[in-house]
């Protein structure tokens, strides 16, 4: 079955992820019992998340022709010949206004139905809520036939929970009767041993009878050691403190000294990074105090001579050695970075983050933590007085993520961090919420597939 991408403005994207099948029509009868079959449009709905039923009514009400969707047997008609270019027209306006989020533009969004008998789609990425204008005639329908409601987080938690005590329950069970099977062959070959020893004293005749075969007693104990030994379950100590001791007993106090385990470098990174990330807000406001001869902080200075270097059309391969050379830390430098590329932007912060992402890709590809850098960096923007910011912060990191500038791993560790740290009462995380959970759920549903 031939797929394509959903979404006219995704078609050129080799790799995006939400696919569905190519329309296939069909022209059934003659005169005026003739209709158009859409062969699969259950497979399309499907990919939609959408009722079939739905988007056969859509086509009817576009072309001004009787519609009806057969639950029983899934089949699509429409009165009169209509040709599949068409169809597949009036299918992709029906994605823009019913499927695709009006913020991030991304299909997995879901139909929500107002008290007041309003129609909203819910984006399950970036959270943002897309009023559906109500003038279309397709809307009274909608309205009318709800789509069924979908089982809750909650309710596929529990599944997915149930399902591994299942698990572990078998291992176990299964564990249980491996150890029972063990148990009648090791009766049976303490029995057989000494009857053994026999027959092969026997079978060897005068030309063994030299040999002296070992006594009974020696061949039970021997037999009941092996026993003893599968009994015991070997354990080594690999915490640090035993890694270390282990390691000044083999070595001499002189090389003792210059042997590092990964662990104490991974523990000085984080120390090194949590440092900077302190130092950089706790200098903040001292940075601001001390002016300089301009009149202007350090901090200002950075983002002034960004800009003007952007504003001069610097590449951006040009831009990361220009990045390398600008005091201070590497935090301080990608937030004059991210200053610098949106000043002036009121709202549609996405939209020029999606512009400039090279000059943000040259400043990601610097170090293994750039990313967690630039994360700050949104994070030290958004606490500005600006509250348009915070509220399409959801859509910045989604467009970020498209452009593989930022990974799951570092945007869920920036998340947890910033919740459980000091500036945890901030609306930032409140925002980006939504997009933290959808990419959770994504990677939960990915590996049950």
């Amino acid at each position: 079955m031939a797929l394509q991408n959903i979404g006219a403005s995704n078609s050129d994207d080799a790799f995006y992820r939400y696919k569905m099948p190519k329309m296939i029509t069909k022209i059934e009868g003659r005169g005026n019992g003739i209709k158009t079959n859409i062969v699969n449009m259950v497979d399309i709905a499907k990919a939609l998340a959408r009722p079939a039923s739905y988007t056969t009514k859509y086509f009817g009400c576009e072309l001004g022709a009787q519609s009806k969707f057969d639950e029983k047997t899934g089949t699509s008609l429409v009165n009169g010949a209509h040709d599949t270019a068409k169809l597949a027209g009036l299918l992709e306006n029906f994605i823009k206004k019913y499927v695709q989020c009006y913020g991030c533009g991304n299909p997995e969004t879901e139909i929500l139905i107002t008290k007041n008998q309003m129609i909203q789609l819910k984006c399950a990425a970036c959270g943002f809520v897309s009023d559906v204008d109500m003038r279309d005639k397709l809307t009274t329908f909608i309205v009318k036939n709800p789509p069924e409601a979908k089982k809750g987080s909650k309710d596929k938690k529990a599944l997915r929970r149930a399902e591994k005590e299942r698990l572990k329950e078998g291992e176990a069970a299964d564990e249980e009767l491996k150890k029972l099977k063990k148990d009648p062959k090791k009766k049976g070959s303490s029995k057989d041993g000494p009857a053994k020893v026999g027959s092969t004293r026997k079978k060897a005749g005068s030309s063994d009878e030299e040999r002296k075969s070992p006594p009974r007693g020696l061949v039970d104990e021997k037999i009941e050691d092996d026993e003893d030994d599968d009994d015991i379950e070997w354990q080594t100590d690999t915490s640090l403190e035993a890694a270390r001791q282990r390691i000044q007993e083999q070595l001499t106090s002189v090389t003792a000294d210059m042997v590092m385990l990964s662990t104490d470098e991974k523990e000085k990174k984080a120390k090194a990074t949590d440092k900077a990330r302190d130092n950089s807000k706790v200098a903040s406001p001292t940075v601001e105090n001390s002016v300089a001869e301009n009149g202007k902080t350090s901090q200002k200075k950075l983002v002034e001579e960004v800009r003007e270097n952007l504003k001069k059309g610097i590449s951006a391969n040009k831009l990361q050695s220009f990045l390398g050379s600008l005091p201070g830390s590497a935090q301080e430098v990608m937030n004059a970075l991210y200053e610098a590329l949106l000043d002036g932007v009121e709202k549609g912060f996405a939209n020029v983050i999606s512009k400039k992402k090279s000059y943000l890709a040259a400043a990601v590809a610097q170090g293994e933590d750039s990313q967690l850098f630039l994360l700050r960096a949104i994070e030290e923007f958004c606490g500005k007085p600006n509250p348009t910011a915070v509220k399409e912060v959801a859509l910045v990191l989604k467009a970020l993520y498209d452009a593989d500038l930022l990974e799951e791993e570092n945007i869920v560790q920036w998340y947890e961090e910033g919740v459980a740290g000091s500036n945890k009462d901030s609306s930032i995380w409140k925002n980006a919420k939504p997009f933290v959970d959808w990419l959770q759920n994504a990677e939960s549903e990915s590996e049950e597939d």
